[in-house]
């Protein structure tokens, strides 16, 4: 019997590539209040930025575990639009499928201030909302499995 052909390694482990469209302040938004889920946690980060790098594993293993719970994650870039490609490709080493992305659009300034006034624009950010797409907790910065936890469950206590 002749063996069938060897699947070269690279070909069996492709990442699934992940879509990521360009939003602005309302497209995210959109997203955020966009029915379906229970909570929403928004992650600010980029390629460049490599605290965001570091946190990034942490933040989809987080959704990953809470995915059947209703948690939906979005992850917006601030990378610039033309960095599309990259950031998709990026995303996908990085195991994001399923995962709603986006590349920032617009002023930067218009931005931050629509997401939180409290925040600098530092990245990363994270923001966790209840399923009405009320926002319930902002972590300026790199944000950890444990504070993510917490902040989930106090949503799901109803605590503010």
């Amino acid at each position: 019997m002749i063996p069938p052909p060897a699947v070269p390694l690279a070909a069996a482990v492709q990442p699934a590539p992940v879509q990521v469209a360009v939003g602005d302040l309302a497209a995210i938004r959109a997203a955020v209040a966009a029915p379906g889920a229970r909570a929403v946690l928004v992650n600010l980060w980029a390629t460049w930025c490599d605290a965001c790098r570091d946190e990034l594993p942490a933040v989809l293993q987080f959704a990953r575990a809470h995915r059947a719970d209703g948690l939906r994650l979005i992850l917006v870039s601030a990378d610039d639009e033309d960095q599309r490609d990259r950031v998709a490709a990026f995303l996908s080493q990085a195991g994001a499928a399923n995962v709603q992305a986006f590349v920032k659009h617009g002023d930067d300034t218009t931005f931050i201030n629509g997401m939180d006034p409290r925040w600098t624009g530092a990245l990363p950010a994270s923001f966790l909302y209840d399923g009405r797409g009320a926002k319930r907790r902002f972590w300026p910065g790199p944000v950890t499995a444990r504070e993510l936890e917490a902040g989930l469950h106090d949503l799901k206590k109803g605590k503010p």
